[in-house]
């Protein structure tokens, strides 16, 4: 092989070596024969809830240690590839090709293993709404929508759409919905912000160019072991009739629920189901990860982690869409840009993602150092 491609090659290993001392491929083996015994069990199916808990991570566990194994046996061969392209006069560029892809997913394996906070294997509930922008802002949320939806279809996460506040001329005022799937929550975390939308608008009849922004809340979806407490006597509850957009009516009963945290004015609705009970069970769950989030940021302002933050909490303007006179998406924290907004608002975020994420392992590594 070249030079240039043994250190290529050499680095890939160094990488990838890093990635199995922190993911244990071993232990990984050990926690699948444990949980497939566990799931062997006729009792398991008793509690529905716990037996999709284990056979998910079950599933989840095989599909990383199959994977971890996959790029490791490709990293072996690719020196072979090599030198058989060598011997035979030709193959290079396939060797080459596959060296390519190589690197971009031990790179984003990699990234991975930087999902170590408290909540990062938890799946995500996902608040958007409108801000700055009239109806070019509501027009923007939804875009905004559409684009993590995508996103979690291309990766094969399930969406559950908990509520939708249409605006009156077009797009939405505010949506919540849930991204299932292990370590969502850790990956979209790092979208929390404001969202900024430059364009020529299409509801101008001058075709004037508008400014138009939309927050993003990203919450870790609550479990039964978080103790989340809400007393009767703090919840006001309201139901009222489902409405879709321009207010026509979607369902003839009052289904949909509105809850408000009378201590800390948190509302939250929920108009997804035809049931009332199901609504409201959504709605609380919604809220009880706002009030996990609220009690996390108080723990850490209590220990002084909240220097550094730099664009996570909602409200900090973090990335820019232009779409007119230029086409550019930029990260304002990471710098990471593409000149492609249309690949982007179709769900394409992974380079976002993993970029916010490495900028987020640096401040922490730098505020723990300082």
């Amino acid at each position: 092989m070249q030079p240039d491609v043994t250190a290529d090659v050499a680095e890939l290993d160094r990488i990838l070596t890093s990635i199995e001392k922190v993911k244990d491929p071993e232990q990984m083996a050990e926690q699948i024969r444990e949980l497939e015994m566990t799931a062997s069990d006729p009792g398991l199916w008793d509690d529905p809830d716990n037996a999709q808990k284990i056979t998910s991570k079950l599933s989840y566990t095989q599909a990383e240690l199959k994977k971890l194994e996959g790029l490791r046996s490709r990293l072996t061969d690719l020196p072979v590839m090599y030198e058989l392209a060598e011997e035979e006069g030709e193959g290079t560029e396939l060797a080459d090709e596959e060296r390519k892809d190589l690197r971009a997913e031990i790179e984003a394996y990699e990234v991975k293993t930087m999902l170590s906070g408290d909540y990062d294997e938890r799946e995500a509930v996902i608040n958007i709404r409108s801000a700055a922008g009239g109806v070019d802002a509501a027009d923007w949320a939804e875009m905004l929508m559409r684009m993590y939806t995508r996103w979690a279809d291309k990766q094969g996460y399930k969406v559950d759409i908990y509520d939708i506040s249409y605006a009156e001329e077009a797009g939405i005022k505010s949506a919540t919905f849930v991204v299932h799937g292990d370590y969502t929550y850790g990956t979209l975390s790092v979208e929390q912000g404001t969202h900024r939308l430059v364009r020529i608008s299409p509801f101008d009849n001058q075709g004037r160019r508008q400014t138009s922004f939309a927050e993003v809340e990203v919450l870790p979806v609550v479990e039964t072991t978080d103790h989340i407490e809400i007393a009767d006597s703090d919840l006001r509850v309201d139901v009222y009739r489902s409405s879709g957009p321009g207010g026509q009516s979607v369902n003839t009963t009052d289904s949909a629920v509105r809850l408000t945290h009378i201590p800390t004015g948190i509302v939250v609705t929920c108009q997804n189901e035809k049931d009332q009970h199901q609504n409201k069970a959504s709605a609380m769950r919604v809220l009880q990860a706002k009030l996990l989030e609220r009690k996390r940021l108080e723990e850490r302002a209590e220990m002084d982690a909240l220097k550094g933050d730099g664009g996570n909490s909602w409200g900090n303007q973090m990335r820019s869409y232009v779409l007119h006179p230029y086409q550019m998406v930029k990260d304002l924290r990471t710098n990471f840009e593409v000149n492609d907004p249309s690949k982007v608002l179709d769900g394409d975020i992974d380079g976002f993602l993993e970029a916010g994420i490495r900028w987020r392992m640096n401040e922490q590594s730098a505020a723990a150092e300082g």
